[in-house]
């Protein structure tokens, strides 16, 4: 028998029993539809907290205050304290030469007045490097230079307050008050979005650390150059490590912290958080996707289960076929192009369900990001190929393996 008289006639079995061979091939269906939509939503979300992650700077550490200190038995959270100063931000850039960018913060909240409206929103005082830093650009005006650093009443608008205080105008050149000191807005920045902690990153202003520190910090009584943070940056990513070793080190020295003692301090490093939620994302994907396997084998399963059952009903016909010529071969043949049409249309089904499924989700929950893979959807369908050839070529053996008296007499 040639290729396309094996196919008409397994075309034509199948079609005789049409509703069980599409009920047969509905657990490939679903099983290709499910690892592409699960596969789909697990690299989206991989993608968007990747994004979302770089936002913060691979190559950036965090240096803050130690989260919880103990004093005479009584532990205190870290607001308590101001244990890092301008001098540590400044032994950093001097001392550590991998050290790119460094800048000391100070971060609290007010009501932000331009005429007749106030937006409350939070504010951080930040030296010359910060806005580098942590990524922000300019949209309009300028940001902030080094004779603004002497007290000046400057600051540097987010988007959103731009937009609750101007409107549609960019607020260059207004005044603002901030608590009880006006300011004048020199610069807007280009919005941030959401962070991955749902916040919004434009509800900001910054203004600079020293006018932060006498103007909207003076009733706290700060002790002399005082910040909350220091933020640095360095030139290469492999770097960070040694970096992180070498800032520990300083500032533990100026701290006089003495050996054995507990850091008042704590550095972060952003690239490892990147590389956990990374790890944390593609694991859940991978899961995801075994989930969905399994459906799929569950169907292959189905079809050598209706491809054993279609040979028994059918012996008599196979026992037919022997006896008038066709050879073992021909009726293995046979039953496995039955089997293969089965999951191939299976699969073809399931491509189809599987990108509308993926593109709904996307559709009715936009904060679910949807990444279609071309490389997983080739492997859904060679997938699919694969059960019909796997779980149909028992039943096809078996069919070719009957002995055509036996298959006859019944």
């Amino acid at each position: 028998m040639t290729f396309l008289d094996i196919l008409r006639t397994a075309i034509f079995a199948l079609r005789g029993n049409w509703m069980r061979s599409a009920l047969t091939s509905l657990g490939v269906i679903i099983g290709i539809a499910a690892v592409i939509v699960m596969v789909s939503v697990g690299q989206g979300t991989q993608a968007e907290i990747e994004r979302q992650l770089a936002g913060l700077g691979a190559q950036k550490l965090d240096i803050g205050p130690q989260m919880q200190r103990t004093i005479g038995g009584v532990r205190m959270s870290s607001s308590s304290f101001f244990t890092l100063t301008e001098g540590d931000a400044e032994a950093i850039r001097e001392e550590i030469p991998e050290v790119q960018l460094v800048s000391g913060s100070l971060r609290g909240s007010s009501q932000v007045v331009y005429a007749e409206t106030n937006w409350s929103t939070s504010w951080q005082g930040v030296q010359a490097d910060f806005l580098e830093i942590n990524g922000w650009q300019l949209a309009n005006g300028s940001a902030f230079e080094a004779q603004h650093f002497g007290g000046d009443k400057v600051a540097v608008i987010g988007e959103t307050v731009r937009r609750e205080l101007f409107g549609t105008g960019t607020g260059i050149g207004e005044t603002v008050r901030i608590g009880r000191t006006n300011f004048t807005v020199i610069g807007t920045l280009k919005p941030k979005g959401m962070s991955g902690f749902g916040r919004d990153q434009d509800d900001v202003v910054f203004v600079p650390l020293d006018t932060a520190r006498r103007r909207l910090m003076g009733a706290m009584g700060l002790p002399p150059g005082a910040v909350m943070d220091i933020s640095l940056t360095v030139a290469h990513p492999d770097d960070l490590a040694y970096v992180q070793g070498e800032v520990e080190s300083l500032l533990r020295q100026r701290h006089r912290i003495e050996p054995g003692a507990p850091d008042d301090f704590q550095v972060r490093n952003v690239s490892q958080m990147v590389a956990t939620r990374n790890e944390t994302t593609r694991q859940m994907s991978w899961l995801l996707g075994a989930v969905a396997t399994i459906s799929l084998i569950v169907g292959g399963i189905g079809i050598m289960n209706i491809m054993l059952v279609s040979v028994t009903e059918r012996i008599k016909e196979i026992g037919l076929r022997l006896a008038v010529g066709a050879g073992p071969s021909d009726v293995r043949r046979q039953f496995l192009a039955e089997a293969m049409l089965l999951s191939l249309g299976g699969g073809v089904l399931g491509i189809l369900f599987g990108i509308a499924g993926a593109l709904l989700v996307g559709h009715f929950n936009t904060d679910l990001p949807i990444q279609l893979n071309g490389k997983v959807i080739t492997l859904a369908a060679a997938f699919s190929v694969a059960t019909g050839l796997f779980f149909g070529y028992y039943p096809a053996r078996k069919a070719s393996q009957l002995d055509p008296i036996e298959a006859l007499r019944q």
